[in-house]
């Protein structure tokens, strides 16, 4: 963007918008809580959390359609709740920036939590790529 259609906020820097995090492959189940217009009310949904890292998370869900754009990340068999701003959305993929990044103690709870429960987790196939690793024609 041309710095004469920029706005005052655009020379502002966060960490949480510069910074690269480590991402996770989890796996895990987890619930999607937002608030419904005016106030009436709570939505819950389930998801999956596909990867995670102390800044943000890739989520799967059932349908993203009606979803609002912040909302409250809850993983199951964790307490804690992680709010959310959605970065961008992808058919029924969402990805996630947190609101402030979750603690390298939370992080290591989460990962380790789907170490423990024995799950074997596989690392998505490259775009285009068969699981051999053969590129596929387009």
């Amino acid at each position: 963007m041309a710095m004469e259609n920029a706005t005052h906020l655009a020379g502002v820097r966060s960490e949480m918008y510069e910074r690269k995090w480590e991402r996770f492959y989890i796996r895990r189940p987890a619930k999607v809580m937002s608030v419904r217009a005016g106030l009436t009310g709570i939505t819950i949904r389930s998801c999956e959390v596909v990867d995670i890292s102390q800044g943000g998370a890739a989520i799967e869900l059932t349908t993203a359609i009606g979803l609002s754009s912040h909302y409250y990340l809850q993983i199951v068999g964790l307490a804690d709740r992680i709010g959310c701003a959605e970065a961008y959305r992808n058919g029924n993929r969402v990805g996630v920036k947190f609101i402030a990044p979750i603690s390298e103690h939370m992080l290591h709870r989460i990962v380790r939590t789907d170490f423990m429960l024995g799950e074997t987790v596989n690392a998505p196939v490259k775009p285009f790529q068969n699981g051999n690793g053969a590129r596929l024609g387009r």
